[in-house]
């Protein structure tokens, strides 16, 4: 963790960074979305990266706000024009992600938060190699995250069950890609991780360094973090 710990809203004004992609994949129960939101309200440089989906909205959910909602045939058309840089169909519909709204994070200099699985994030690093940060999150063992998955009491013993088998297959192929893992044990320090590595991650293309932060930054890369039974073979 960096000596100064996450910046005030007024310091992260003051020390605007080059852009960054910051790209967070995790199983479902994980706190990804969490932490997400925690990094956001901590950065005011930091925004989320508006995903794209012919899915009806949700809820309270906003179009441009929480997702650009947009017809089968539109999807299509946009598919068709080059203008997502990932995208995949879930469930039956369809969400992908805006080359616009990334190009235009990495102009004004800021970092662009994408909430996406593993081959979303593979797909924006191979499309944007020199700008993309990869970050698993992981709960600190799969038995954490079934407690995790029950506790909601909303999915059946089947589905949880699939949830599981889900989330093996997705953390394997993260811990054979991805830049670094996050365990998310407490919300603090997960935020606290993640803080440390867009700081190094920013210095590493020309943004003030800070010992600290690279020193956190390396004791999450992958290989080196603490990952627990989720490398264990099942």
């Amino acid at each position: 963790m960096s000596s100064e710990g996450p910046p005030s809203g007024a310091e992260a004004r003051e020390r605007p960074g080059p852009g960054l992609l910051l790209v967070l994949s995790a199983p479902s129960g994980a706190g990804k979305t969490t932490l997400a939101h925690r990094f956001r309200a901590a950065h005011p440089d930091a925004l989320f990266s508006v995903s794209a989906t012919t899915r009806a909205p949700r809820g309270a959910e906003q179009d441009g706000v929480d997702y650009h909602f947009v017809s089968a045939a539109r999807f299509a058309e946009l598919v068709a024009q080059g203008a997502f840089a990932e995208w995949a169909e879930v469930h039956g519909q369809r969400y992908g992600t805006l080359r616009a709204t990334v190009d235009g994070a990495l102009r004004a200099g800021r970092i662009a938060l994408f909430d996406i699985d593993v081959q979303g994030g593979e797909q924006i690093e191979a499309a944007w190699p020199l700008d993309t940060v990869t970050v698993l999150v992981l709960t600190p063992t799969v038995a954490e995250l079934e407690r995790r998955l029950r506790g909601r009491s909303t999915d059946s013993e089947a589905a949880i069950r699939r949830r599981l088998d889900a989330a093996r297959a997705e953390v394997a192929r993260g811990l054979a890609t991805y830049d670094y893992v996050v365990v998310n044990d407490d919300l603090d320090a997960a935020h606290a991780r993640l803080h440390a590595i867009a700081r190094h991650e920013r210095s590493l293309r020309g943004a003030p360094a800070d010992l600290a932060d690279s020193a956190a930054a390396a004791r999450c890369r992958r290989g080196e973090a603490d990952t627990g039974d989720w490398a264990s073979p099942r």
